[in-house]
């Protein structure tokens, strides 16, 4: 469970304009640079120790670099942290898929927070490039959900 914290902080550290993070958590004290080490020790021992990533960690900027197709458009963020999901039931059919042309006001998704289903609506005229999350996935507050190029 922890290798996902770590993950996470790589990822948010990767992201971002900070060079270095530090984090304590279940007793474990872990030190995150842009550089090729994470520091990782309880807190009871006075040494930090540095050890390479591990080889699925150290992946992470590969594998977040090759994701990241280059698709024209705007992004249509995600306003809160949810569950996301395409169709209003499963049986229905999706709200957009891509290719589609959309009209602002439009519903493209609904987000499940707290058990309080928002649907998501375009922001603009345009028509769908990318759906970035997969049906049922849980989204976080400015995740990417769609691609959309105006029209």
């Amino acid at each position: 469970m922890w290798q996902d914290k770590l993950k996470e902080i790589i990822y948010i550290l990767e992201n971002s304009n900070v060079n270095e993070i530090e984090v304590n958590f279940w007793g474990r004290k872990f030190r995150v640079t842009k550089g090729a080490t994470v520091s990782a020790a309880p807190i009871a021992s006075p040494p930090v120790v540095q050890t390479p990533l591990p080889p699925d960690v150290s992946d992470i900027s590969t594998e977040i670099e090759a994701k990241t197709d280059v698709i024209e458009g705007e992004e249509l963020l995600s306003p809160m942290p949810g569950t996301f999901y395409s169709s209003p039931t499963p049986d229905d059919p999706i709200f957009v898929s891509v290719g589609e042309s959309v009209k602002k006001g439009q519903t493209l998704c609904i987000i499940e927070a707290m058990k309080i289903m928002n649907e998501i609506e375009a922001e603009f005229d345009g028509t769908i490039s990318a759906v970035k999350v997969e049906n049922g996935s849980p989204v976080e507050y400015n995740q990417t959900l769609f691609i959309i190029n105006p029209a």
